[in-house]
């Protein structure tokens, strides 16, 4: 593919796939379309040269294939009463709307999060169609084999074409509890960009852009929306540190051991203007008090600089907000930072008390770190162990086994010393 294809293919696809999916009801049909279209600009581009459009022009190209592909179907089957439908579906088409149609792709996000489908299905479907991913780019990032990921997208097109489930924006009764849900499932994949849940890479940077790309698409399509506003910016500000999370060994880099100048300062400002914005329309979610925090961590030059009571307040509201084990745990560490230790651990134990932490191997790490910190190196040994158990990252692996060696050196020390 040529590099002016490539570029059109990554910024145009879900606008155009959303297009030929209104017009022809099909995802099926609407995929093909675009790749045959995607195919003869492969070929009349590199003899006439890349359009003035290039998007309208594949529309335009796709729209015909549509069309086409009904009217061979129809002199195939000879089904007149399911051809009549499948027409009726084909709504009228003029060059002029080719790009004009924001909503298609609003339409299509709903659409892929429905809630009837599983989570798996809504983030294949969504990484599928909005973000143009095939296959098997998307089966290697989540580590999953390809036929079983081709399955799942099989079954999710099914579902939405059997269930009947509408290709709209919902209504104004459900749209915010629809909206969170397609808010979770970028965040999802932006997560596991960020910090691979399995492999040898921490780090997955397609899927960290993929993400930011459909937050940014999510705020141009709802652009008074704080919590979209919010989500494009915890993304923004996380992705920010992304050069500096791992060393030139391949180690993990802890946040307070990174060095700062490799931060990339476009994404923190950015990050920024867009937390000031969600939060001046005083409607404050989650996404927009987590973009809060990471902020302050962003504005501190050093570690030390860090204003640990801000965040600490933050995630109190955080906590009023959407009460979780993980936000528990999360103040605790921030507590710890602020107020020591000890009185770290004591809530990141009545945050873990219920067992809900018990198979998060963070939840062990953290509480690993604060033991280690407190001098209670046999009982940080232990947490560690129970933390590298739980991990399936290689590079998280390789860092809670350096901390449980540096444990190892320091009881021999420690009995070495002893008279």
């Amino acid at each position: 593919m040529s590099q002016a294809l490539e570029k059109v293919f990554r910024e145009e696809y879900g606008r155009i796939i959303a297009t030929l999916i209104r017009i022809s009801g099909s995802f099926d049909l609407a995929e093909e379309a675009l790749q045959e279209a995607f195919t003869s600009a492969a070929s009349k581009w590199q003899h006439e040269g890349t359009p003035d459009s290039p998007g309208a022009w594949l529309t335009t190209v796709a729209h015909r294939k549509v069309v086409d592909a009904i009217r061979r179907d129809k002199i195939r089957t000879d089904k007149q009463t399911e051809i009549a439908f499948e027409s009726s579906r084909l709504q009228p088409y003029a060059e002029t709307e080719l790009l004009e149609y924001p909503d298609d792709r609003l339409r299509l996000i709903f659409t892929c999060c429905h809630p009837s489908l599983v989570r798996e299905a809504q983030v294949a479907l969504t990484l599928r169609t909005l973000g143009g991913l095939t296959t098997t780019e998307i089966a290697h990032a989540f580590l999953v084999p390809e036929a079983t990921l081709a399955q799942r997208l099989v079954r999710a097109k099914q579902k939405i074409r059997l269930a009947a489930i509408p290709y709209e924006v919902p209504s104004l009764e459900v749209i915010g509890e629809r909206l969170a849900a397609v808010r979770a499932v970028i965040y999802l994949i932006f997560n596991e960009g960020y910090a691979a849940s399995a492999g040898q890479s921490l780090i997955r940077n397609d899927l960290c852009a993929e993400a930011i790309r459909l937050g940014r698409v999510l705020c141009e399509l709802l652009p008074n929306e704080p919590e979209n506003m919010g989500l494009l910016a915890l993304m923004l500000l996380q992705d920010s540190r992304r050069d500096a999370r791992v060393n030139e060994q391949g180690e993990l880099v802890t946040l307070e051991e990174q060095d700062r100048s490799r931060w990339d300062a476009a994404e923190i400002a950015e990050g920024v203007r867009l937390v000031q914005a969600a939060l001046s329309l005083r409607r404050v979610g989650s996404y927009q008090l987590q973009a809060a925090i990471a902020a302050v961590h962003a504005e501190a030059r050093h570690a030390d600089d860090t204003d640990w009571r801000q965040i600490v307040a933050l995630y109190g509201e955080l906590m009023r907000v959407t009460s979780s084990p993980v936000v528990a745990l999360n103040y605790a560490a921030a507590v710890a930072m602020s107020e020591g230790p000890e009185r770290g651990l004591d809530l990141l134990e009545e945050a873990g008390a219920g067992g809900a932490l018990e198979n998060y191997y963070l939840f062990h790490a953290s509480r690993a770190d604060l033991l280690r910190r407190l001098g209670r190196v046999t009982e940080a040994a232990h947490s560690y162990i129970t933390a590298l158990s739980l991990t399936t990252n290689q590079v998280e692996m390789n860092y809670i086994q350096r901390r449980l060696n540096e444990l190892d050196r320091r009881r021999k020390d420690d009995n070495f010393e002893q008279p």
